[in-house]
């Protein structure tokens, strides 16, 4: 249980931070749309729109992190399975 628990909080935090590398390593704040900005092509006017998608930021990345941190503080907490001939080697010391 406590190996199991340990290599779940290394996936979790290869897994976030995959996430945050894969989708451009924001500096910021997660974003769920982006401002593009365009042109009018008739007026010449410059606007802005909005496209939605998720960008994770660092705070996606820190929660994951925290999280994996977590797990692998859990894992502390369970004992490790002890071995029984390890047991009568020192019991015949």
């Amino acid at each position: 249980m406590k190996r199991g628990i340990q290599i779940l909080a290394g996936a979790v935090v290869v897994v976030a931070l995959a996430a945050w590398l894969t989708t451009g390593a924001h500096r910021g704040w997660t974003k769920t749309q982006i401002e593009v900005k365009t042109l009018d092509e008739v007026t010449g006017i410059e606007g802005i729109t909005y496209q939605k998608g998720f960008w994770p930021g660092v705070d996606f990345l820190g929660a994951g992190l925290i999280g994996a941190g977590v797990l692998a503080g859990v894992s502390f907490l369970f004992r490790s399975k002890s071995n029984p001939q390890h047991q009568q080697q020192t019991n015949k010391l």
